[in-house]
């Protein structure tokens, strides 16, 4: 377990992805995937109110419920750290102070829960001064129903000002921040990252497998059905093959898969404490749990890094 940011939450060293969960996979088949990830240690389970409200005849919040009624089936809320998000779902986005509010109520009666561990901004609102979305955090924060808030898809200028913010008017600050961020990806790696590290916040980034790129499924000539082919094949370049090409080096020599060498290097990165990936099955989350423990060398990461420069 490693701390998350200045928060006092002791989470897993990957964090599973709920994205899917009501849309790609069904109930039976996310109460499977979110059943292996626990027993095989992982305690972190990311979400939002608007997944999957992209899928036809969906309204978002189906994850959530799912979620909901698995730790409800389980008896296990006070094992997992729970984290959602607000700001993007149709008629509650935005970041005003009565979209936050009404929304973390919604969450919490759809996740069945009394307070939600980890409560993000799912993107920046500029329209919405950031001292009424940081307030109404901190009430929820105050009244008990959020732990800790954090940041996702913020620029690093925005949320260095939200910080100022939150310090200055002595209000609950963001203590994580969820980006993109991956071996073919590595835009973070600026000043976004500066920020976070100089305010001791971790990273927890999303596209860990670039989509699914990283899993190694991908391959010049390969045909792949999945609701993410398209956006994965884009990375199908020569730098892309060079990061294949030492995957499969370090995955063969550990006797791991692709994913999981993917996601442990994106976990040692400076600043990350726990990358994000979902899997809609329990043999996708078998790829992805070696992610929990393996260490790799000095020498693997050094070659994995070299890779994948542009």
């Amino acid at each position: 377990m490693t701390k998350l940011g200045t928060s006092d939450l002791d989470v897993s060293r990957l964090c599973l992805g709920g994205n899917v969960f009501g849309w790609t996979a069904d109930e039976e088949a996310s109460f499977a995937v979110l059943d292996g990830f626990t027993r095989a240690g992982g305690n972190f389970v990311d979400t939002a109110d608007s997944y999957s409200m992209w899928a036809e005849g969906h309204v978002g919040g189906e994850s959530e419920r799912v979620i909901g009624r698995w730790l409800a089936s389980r008896g296990n809320r006070d094992e997992v750290v729970v984290a959602t998000k607000v700001g993007m779902l149709r008629g509650l986005d935005g970041l005003g102070a009565d979209t936050v509010e009404r929304a973390a109520e919604d969450s919490l009666r759809r996740l069945g829960v009394d307070h939600i561990d980890l409560y993000y901004a799912h993107r920046d609102d500029p329209g919405t001064p950031q001292e009424e979305t940081l307030a109404a955090f901190d009430r929820l924060v105050r009244a008990g129903k959020v732990r800790h808030v954090a940041a996702s898809n913020y620029t690093a200028e925005r949320l260095a000002s939200a910080l100022e913010v939150s310090r200055r008017e002595g209000l609950a600050p963001f203590v994580a921040l969820q980006q993109p961020y991956n071996l073919v990806d590595r835009a973070y790696e600026g000043p976004l990252r500066d920020v976070v590290a100089s305010a001791g916040l971790s990273s927890a980034p999303y596209w860990g497998l670039a989509k699914g790129f990283l899993t190694g499924k991908y391959r010049p000539g390969a045909t792949v059905e999945g609701p993410r082919a398209a956006a994965a094949s884009k990375y199908l370049d020569e730098r892309g093959l060079r990061v294949l090409r030492a995957l499969d080096e370090v995955a063969g020599a550990r006797g791991t898969t692709q994913a999981a060498v993917a996601l442990a290097w994106l976990a040692d990165r400076p600043t990350v404490a726990a990358p994000i990936a979902s899997a809609r099955s329990a043999e996708q989350l078998a790829a992805l749990l070696p992610a929990l423990e393996l260490e790799l060398t000095a020498a693997e990461r050094d070659a994995l890094t070299a890779a994948s420069e542009a």
